[in-house]
């Protein structure tokens, strides 16, 4: 099945000018497509709370008299292949599960599959090569880490079908999506603790927040077809939610900070990365679509600027 209007081989929402149309053959494009490859907002999102973790550990391991800088190098670069990596099954899988629903949704019909332009069998195949990828990832952590990340495939198959049945699919995005808040600290000590569990915590409302955002895009097209979402569910009080949520990302963070003895450049980060948040609320048109994604995507500003200042307050020394 194939429409005229796709026969440029884009996705309507993602942007025309990525390096995946100057550097990939034309053949690979709905690959690159499937994979969000051209769309970099959802590993970033995806990673933030890995890297975040990672440092905060890295910040509390160097007060015990353990740090490593080769090991925080090296769990960053894992996290980083792991995060494209699973991302990008997650997003094929994704697809699969939404094809008759994306056919429905303006924003998403030319995507690869409601396009035609990959088949189901392509897209299985590519899903699995893309998990295998994050398999050797996974690999090589410790066997702490490495079970604690199997527990989260069971809220990673669920997400998908979450908006057909609860009006809250962002906290079960939120879930899977904030798993490594709690992995970047369990590689470092192959364990958990408070930190990490209240890292975790005040991920999943951010990302309930700023997904929250995003899903305004959708709100009609879904509510014509029967999905659900906090979109919808907020509607005109999506900004008193939003200063719950980030609320609840600010306290969880405090307790996670100061739990892991972090040092003043991380509550500088924090103090900048909530201004940002609060400035989010204060501008949001939900009837905005492009502004709606323009503040989605500025998420990645507020997860680089917590991670700046838990690296600064390191003692690399």
């Amino acid at each position: 099945m194939s429409f005229s209007f796709f026969d440029n081989g884009r996705v309507v929402d993602a942007p025309s000018d990525n390096w995946v149309y100057r550097a990939l053959p034309r053949g690979l494009w709905g690959y690159a497509q499937l994979a969000r490859w051209d769309r970099p907002i959802g590993w970033q999102l995806l990673m933030w709370p890995c890297f975040w973790s990672a440092a905060l550990a890295a910040g509390h391991a160097a007060s015990l008299g353990q740090f490593s800088l080769s090991r925080l190098v090296w769990h960053l670069f894992l996290f980083f292949a792991g995060a494209v990596a699973m991302r990008g099954a997650g997003c094929t899988y994704n697809d699969l599960v939404d094809h008759e629903i994306d056919m429905a949704v303006a924003r998403t019909r030319s995507r690869p599959l409601p396009s035609g332009r990959v088949t189901r069998l392509q897209a299985k195949i590519f899903m699995v090569l893309q998990a295998l990828v994050g398999l050797l990832v996974l690999l090589s952590f410790n066997v702490f880490a490495i079970v604690l990340a199997l527990l989260s495939l069971g809220v990673v198959a669920i997400y998908p079908f979450a908006k057909r049945f609860t009006d809250w699919p962002q906290f079960f995005l939120g879930l899977a999506f904030s798993w490594g808040a709690l992995m970047g600290w369990s590689a470092e000590f192959a364990s958990l603790s408070l930190a990490a569990i209240m890292l975790y915590i005040g991920s999943v409302a951010w990302t309930i927040g700023y997904d929250t955002i995003y899903a305004h895009q959708d709100r009609e097209d879904d509510a014509l077809i029967g999905m659900r979402s906090t979109a919808l569910l907020f509607g005109r009080n999506t900004k008193l939610w939003l200063v719950l949520f980030y609320g609840l990302m600010l306290a969880t963070f405090m307790i996670a900070f100061s739990s892991a003895g972090a040092a003043w450049p991380a509550w500088i980060g924090l103090l900048v990365a909530f201004v940002l948040l609060a400035w989010q609320i204060l501008v949001l048109d939900i009837h905005d679509g492009p502004q709606c994604l323009a503040l989605f995507k500025f998420n990645h500003v507020v997860g680089a600027v917590l991670f700046a200042g838990l690296i600064l307050a390191i003692p690399f020394a």
